[in-house]
């Protein structure tokens, strides 16, 4: 069971402690600049944590790769970005996430049916009513 609810565990605490940091960055940086700094920090600590949890062989690993940790790489650029911009704008650290949780839940449903085959049921189209009437009520 531990197995199973640490990883989400650790990505609550972590996206908690992320949007703080994200409402938190100085009026006057800019975004990209701070993110430069940001991703050299990501980069040491996976380097690192990679060395202290494997024995090595990490060019070896490299050449397993696919074209996904390219598009990774891009696509958070754009969620940091996007983010940040968000709270510059004025969104509330409450609300932010929030509605661009929901949003990606609408999304991903159809993402899910669309590209994994999974189903689409009356629940899940339910649960998409039930997201934006959320959007409705959190934005009044």
């Amino acid at each position: 069971m531990i197995a199973y609810l640490w990883p989400l565990a650790l990505t609550v605490f972590c996206n908690a402690v992320y949007h703080v940091c994200a409402k938190s960055m100085p009026k006057n940086v800019d975004p990209l600049a701070s993110l430069t700094v940001t991703y050299l920090v990501s980069a040491l600590s996976c380097f690192a944590l990679y060395f202290l949890l494997n024995r090595g062989g990490l060019l070896r690993e490299y050449h397993k790769l696919n074209w996904t940790s390219f598009a990774f790489g891009f696509v958070l650029v754009g969620l940091e970005v996007g983010f940040i911009y968000a709270y510059k704008a004025g969104w509330q650290v409450s609300t932010a996430s929030t509605v661009q949780s929901a949003f990606l839940a609408v999304a991903l449903i159809f993402v899910g049916y669309l590209f994994y085959h999974e189903a689409l049921t009356w629940h899940k189209l339910l649960g998409v009513a039930i997201c934006l009437l959320g959007l409705v009520i959190i934005n009044k």
